[in-house]
Parts: C-alpha cells; structure tokens; sequence
C-alpha cells in the first residue's frame, strides 16, 4: 500500500479540483492532469508591472546611460588619461549585463521583488561612496562594479516578470519597459549638469543616490505571478512542520503527466517543481533525522554537495545546450559587436565636441540627451514594429546594427556640431535596438528558457561595453584624435550586422523562411527560427 502523499501535493490536487469545477474550459481535460497558474495575462495588473519596471529602470540607469557628463568632470578632478578613466563608465554599463547569468538565478530563485529591493540598496550606496573618491580606481569600484550590479539585477528583474506578464503584446510591453532607460539618461543627463554647476560632483552623486532609493518603492508593487523557488521550499516545509509523522514520496504515477495533455507545455511545470521542491526538502528533514540517529555529519554534508555538483552539471549541460543553436550563436556575436561598437559614442559624444572645438562648454541639451531620448523613440518603435507578423524581428535587429554602423563611420567627417547632433540622433534611435533583445531571445529558446538565454546574451553583451571604451580612449591616448577610435567602432557594428544576417539566414538548413508566424510555437529547435523570429 502506498504511503500518504506530501501536504503539498494534496493541496494541489485539492485547488485543481476545485478549478476544474468552477472552469468549464477545463472538463475535458483526463482526471488528476494537473494545471499550473494562468497563462500571461497581457493587460490588467500586467500594465502596472510595466509601469513600475519603467520607473525601476529610470531610477536605475539614469545616472550610469548620461555618465558621459560626468565623464569630462573626472578627467578634470582626477587628472588620468582618458584611456583610463574610461573604464568608470565601461564597468557601470558592463558589469551588470557580464553578471546577468548570476543576476537571472537570483532572480528565478527568489523573485523580482527582493531583487530590486536589494538592488535598491546598491545602487543607492554605490552613488553616494562614489561622492567620496579619492581617486578613478576607487570609483571603478564604487560606481563601476557596485552600481553596475546594481542595474544588473534591476534589468534583469523587469525583463523577467514582464515577460512573465505578457505573451502577445510582449514586444510593446518591452520597448516601453526598456524605455525607461531612455527617459532616465535625458532626464539626468541635463539634471546632472546643473545639479553639478549648483552642488559640485561630489553633490550631485549624493542627490542622486537619494533618488535611486525610490527603487524599493518600485519593488512593492511587482507582484509576483509564480511564486520564487525559495517560496515553495518554505511554503513545504512549513506545512510538513503541522504532520505528526513523515510522508513517502509519492510514486512515479503521481507526477507523471500524460502525453497530449495541457500539462506537457513548459507552463504546466510548476506543479511537478513544487512536488520535487516538496521532495527534496522532505529529504533533508530526513538527513537531519539520520544524523541525530548516529550518522556521521560528513555523510549528509558529502550528499548534499554531491546534489549541488548535480545541479551545476545539468546547468553548464543547460548552457552548451543552448550555445548549440546557430542562431543563437550569431545572435550572442552580433550583440557583442554592436556592445562593443556603439556604447562609446554616448560616452564620448561630449568630449569629441570639445576635443573638435566646436563647442566650448556643454550644450543646452547634451549630445547624451539626444541619444537618450531618441533611443527612447527607437525603443518604442522598433518594440511594436516587432509585434507585427510581417516583420523577422532578427532581420530588424541586424538593419539596425547596420544602420548604427554606417552612421559611426560618418562621425570623424562631421565637422559641425548640428552635424554631431544629427548623427546623434540617428545612433540614438537604432541603439534602441536593445528592447527587441528579450524578444528575440524567446523566439529562440522559448519562455521556458529565457531567463538562463538572456542571461548568457547579456553577458556578450556586457563584455563589449566594458571593452569598448578603454580602447577608444587608448586610441585618443595613441593618435591624439577621435577619428581611428571611430572608425573602429563603426567597423565592428557593421562587421557585427553581416555576421548576424548572414548566420541566420534559413538556407542553412535548406529550409525557405515563412511569412506567417502567428502558428509557430516557441520552440528550442533552432532549424526554422530565423523565420519563426
């Protein structure tokens, strides 16, 4: 006779009976098929999740996206080489895409919640310590590394519960979430330049940091649609803590799902993780019952770290497993590029105009600004264009690398400062290319795999904007002048294009593209997704 089943699962098993009751859409489906939470909700409190992730990613990145306003106050204040002070403004923008892995596990395992109250805090700490820099190598540290964690955990908490909350308007939903990033850089941009003129850089940093702390008031409001692992583990073991005796495990038969049911797609998961959530917390409550029965400590320690190198395998498994997808792989090489190639422009913009002599102080409206805010607009556009049908969104993605390429290899010929505005405006607008990066990211490896793909894209990505920088200032430092830097930058943007275009095309698989996509599941087999994206 089998033993009892777990709390846990008899409480599912009850609320599914009771959904099944009150659902009419769901009497069809065989009894004990097992149903998780409701699919992506694309409207209701999912608009009030954009809404916040939008406030949570100005308050975040509006000091780090307008850095090239204090960039020139550094360069003033500490007396380095350009070269080496560029590295501030790469660490902050880089190190939180280069941790994205980490930063999406925290994320899958305790929620968008936490994260950004936590990330609150960083941010905030590492804007106020940066106040009181002696000198750039501590500000690589404290606005480079803490605040760049900081905005890690902050993207990749919006993205997540975003994505978690939409399914047919994601891409709109994304471009105004990312847009929030936009509208932060031209609000601070401009706020920063005077907040210095009136307080000093040192005043300006504490200001600012006060600002970040409405982070946690962001948090309160993201309500989370699937309760974090952390929760669950809690969650089982308070309930088992209420039992007078332990529970078996329950057998194979009562996690299996059949095959054809509703509860094969990714979504229908949830229940079979809470019941192996359940387990495995029931066996460590069985180790302790062990060790205080005589078993030597080492033999539950040795299980334990035995279980963690299992999950670390089936993670790097997880990874070489998405890394095998074609696409994929163009995709991760062309945002390195583009990283690479078109964050030194908002960096420097500044600081070209002053080198050039075209203007002797900052702009009314800082070059920062205009490719703040039109990266804003582009963002807004590109995410709808995204949604629609007709549109390959991966093709999209490369015309826009391209496009920001050619308008890179135009700036050493620009003697003007209209002309710097204009081609300002241009790489602002296809830089907001980065709100379609979720996007594409699921029609390539599905929901159920987002959160761990983004997370390595992220880190391509990360890793050109922390390279990016220094060797345009080393090209400054080697040649005294802008133009090699950008010609080199422009160059690898366009290099990156060709490279994603040409990786993703469906001939490599003798396979023609489809026009229609509105059919096409999300899927892990990368053979037709250059057409499904």
């Amino acid at each position: 006779m089998r033993g009892r089943l777990p709390p846990l699962t008899v409480l599912v098993r009850n609320n599914l009976c009771v959904q099944a009751a009150s659902d009419p859409h769901r009497q069809h489906q065989p009894a004990g098929t097992m149903i998780t939470s409701p699919k992506a909700l694309d409207g209701g409190w999912g608009w009030m999740i954009v809404v916040v992730s939008f406030m949570a990613q100005l308050l975040a990145y509006g000091s780090p996206q307008s850095v090239g306003v204090l960039y020139p106050e550094w360069l003033h204040a500490f007396q380095e080489s350009k070269g080496m002070t560029a590295w501030v403004g790469s660490l902050v923008s880089g190190v939180g895409l280069i941790a994205s892995p980490i930063c999406s596990a925290c994320v899958e395992s305790f929620g968008a919640r936490p994260v950004t109250i936590f990330s609150g805090v960083m941010v905030t700490g590492g804007l106020m310590l940066s106040a009181f820099a002696p000198n750039v190598q501590f500000l690589m540290f404290s606005y480079g590394i803490v605040v760049g964690l900081g905005c890690g955990l902050v993207y990749a908490a919006t993205l997540t519960i975003t994505c978690q909350y939409f399914d047919k308007r994601r891409g709109l939903a994304l471009g105004i979430v990312t847009t929030g990033t936009s509208v932060g850089a031209f609000l601070y941009a401009t706020a920063q330049n005077e907040l210095i003129v009136l307080f000093g850089l040192d005043g300006c940093l504490l200001i600012v940091g006060a600002l970040a702390l409405n982070l946690m008031a962001c948090a309160g409001f993201m309500r989370p649609l699937h309760m974090p692992s952390y929760y669950l583990k809690q969650k089982a073991a308070l309930e088992r803590n209420t039992e007078d005796q332990l529970f078996e495990k329950p057998q194979v038969d009562d996690v299996k799902v059949a095959p054809g049911t509703a509860a094969t797609t990714p979504e229908k998961a949830l229940i079979i993780k809470e019941l192996l959530i359940t387990i495995d917390t029931k066996d460590s409550v069985v180790h302790a019952n062990e060790k205080r029965g005589g078993f030597p400590a080492c033999s539950t320690f040795l299980k334990v770290l035995k279980k963690k190198q299992q999950a670390y395998a089936r993670y790097m498994h997880s990874v070489a497993d998405i890394l095998q997808c074609r696409v994929m792989v163009a995709f991760c090489i062309g945002v390195f590029l583009f990283s690479l190639g078109s964050f030194p422009p908002v960096l420097f913009m500044e600081d070209v105009a002053q080198s050039g002599g075209m203007i002797e102080e900052v702009g009314i409206i800082p070059l920062v600004s205009i490719v703040a805010i039109t990266a804003g607009v582009g963002k807004l556009v590109l995410g709808a264009l995204a949604d629609l049908k007709w549109i390959n969104s991966i093709y999209l993605y490369a015309f826009t690398m391209f496009a920001t390429g050619a308008s890179l290899l135009l700036i050493p010929v620009t003697k003007t400062y209209v002309g710097l505005q204009i081609l300002s405006a241009v790489v602002g607008f296809f830089s907001g290319n980065w709100s379609l990066t979720s996007y594409i990211t699921t029609r390539i490896v599905g929901m159920d795999r987002l959160t761990q793909a983004h997370g390595i894209l992220m880190f391509f990505g990360g890793f050109g904007i922390v390279l990016g920088p220094p060797v345009v200032g080393w090209f400054f430092d080697w040649t005294q002048s802008y133009d090699m830097a950008f010609y080199f930058s422009g160059s690898c943007v366009v290099l990156g294009a060709f490279v994603l275009f040409l990786l993703a095309l469906p001939c490599w698989d003798g396979k023609t593209p489809e026009s229609d996509r509105s059919d096409v599941q999300y899927t892990s087999n990368c053979n037709k997704v250059a057409s499904v994206a």
